[in-house]
């Protein structure tokens, strides 16, 4: 099967679905759309990258590049689609903080125009701590992958 064939038969996430499942919001908020949610177990996701983006106005605006550390932000958001899909609605909304992460390599520069797909799936999980592996794609070549171990938590400021 095809990765393709493979992603039509997997739930997908609108930009208002992600909305409800994580606490970002602009200019924190990485994923645009999920397109393929095996809940607790993997996803893609997808950030298109515009010029408009905050970061590029500083970071090297003669020469654009989306920081590596946003699109491991925007790989852990992903992920943290694909917990709290396997939790339920009920879970909707926690917070998820990076433990660690690890192996982190940049092969590429991301620019304006150009759209990552984050692809995320599960390593193994223990009560509220999940590892992932990584991999962020434009155009079907990779150009950044980290494995990174996050925790969620209840977002306590809705009590």
């Amino acid at each position: 099967m095809t990765e393709v064939e493979t992603i039509h038969r997997l739930e997908t996430a609108d930009i208002a679905r992600v909305m409800e499942m994580l606490p970002h919001r602009y200019p924190m908020l990485l994923v645009d759309r999920v397109v393929g949610l095996d809940p607790g177990v993997c996803a893609i996701g997808i950030k298109n990258v515009s010029i408009n983006e905050h970061y590029f106005q500083g970071h090297f605006p003669s020469q654009a590049v989306m920081p590596g550390v946003l699109i491991v932000e925007a790989m852990a958001q992903t992920a943290a689609v694909v917990v709290v899909a396997g939790m339920g609605p009920s879970e909707h909304g926690q917070l998820v903080y990076f433990m660690s992460i690890e192996g982190a390599r940049f092969r590429k520069p991301v620019q304006p125009g150009d759209q990552l797909h984050l692809h995320v799936e599960k390593v193994k999980n223990r009560r509220n701590v999940w590892k992932f592996k990584g991999e962020a794609k434009v155009d079907g070549i990779l150009v950044a992958e980290a494995t990174f171990t996050a925790m969620i938590v209840d977002d306590e400021s809705d009590t």
